[in-house]
């Protein structure tokens, strides 16, 4: 079985792919690919195949819904995303699942087993499966961090901001105490309520009541003051100014 993935995250790549070799060791993953844009130029190259891809949804260079824009692809797809808003989108082309990150070794299993025993991509079972997934959806009421040789349990609702410095991913809570968490960013992002916290950049997650206002800044981006003092501006980038103003306004489709 040749498999590609299209993920544009190192570590979510890493484990994705830990878990498809876990499943079956004599797999071949034949490309790891990070944009639309390589996507696209792959898919087009008629001297590479595969049988399956795994796809996430949002990329560096937009929504991976935008690769079906360019060329058409006749092989099962598997979505992997942190939102679930796109699973109509998802079924609308050749998708035989839709999988909500964190993604564990379960997932991939069954995504792939059912690939193997289903001749027909997108059939009402598929879809009701999905839902059914998307529906257990939960986020975190507590973190557990560490602070020295203690660990504590923060509740979400307490933490104003998350962001990373390197490697290493801190909370910073409403009344500005700082700890270290055992999660990457971009796995808080997905195990926070999505209505009460935004991811504005690479760096940073805010919660909504921890702002105070928006500011217009430069290059078509903004600049956030919040109550909890910060080393760094927080600046929305562009590319997520759209979606942060949805966001803001309550429009769920932010999110």
């Amino acid at each position: 079985m040749k498999i590609i993935i299209i993920e544009d995250e190192i570590p979510a790549l890493k484990k994705l792919e830990h878990h498809i070799l876990k499943y079956d060791q004599s797999i071949n993953i034949v490309a790891r690919l990070s944009s639309i844009e390589q996507s696209v130029a792959w898919l087009k190259d008629s001297n590479n195949t595969f049988d399956i891809a795994f796809m996430d949804i949002q990329l560096t260079d937009g929504l991976s819904f935008d690769i079906f824009n360019h060329i058409t692809i006749d092989k099962p797809i598997i979505f992997t995303t942190a939102f679930d808003q796109y699973a109509i989108d998802a079924f609308k082309v050749n998708s035989i699942d839709y999988l909500l990150k964190p993604i564990n070794f379960t997932d991939v299993s069954k995504a792939i087993t059912k690939y193997k025993k289903t001749s027909s991509f997108a059939s009402d079972d598929t879809i009701k499966t999905a839902y059914q997934s998307i529906e257990k959806k939960k986020y975190k009421d507590r973190f557990l961090v560490k602070l020295g040789n203690h660990i504590h349990s923060i509740k979400a609702v307490d933490i104003a901001l998350s962001y990373a410095e390197g490697r290493t991913v801190f909370i910073q809570t409403t009344n500005n105490k700082k700890f270290i968490v055992d999660y990457t960013l971009e796995e808080i992002s997905r195990l926070l309520e999505p209505k009460d916290f935004y991811r504005v950049n690479r760096s940073y997650i805010v919660n909504l009541n921890n702002i105070i206002n928006v500011v217009i800044y430069s290059n078509s981006r903004l600049k956030l003051n919040i109550n909890t003092p910060t080393d760094k501006d927080i600046i929305v980038s562009r590319e997520r100014v759209k979606d942060f103003k949805l966001w803001l306004e309550g429009d769920d489709t932010a999110w």
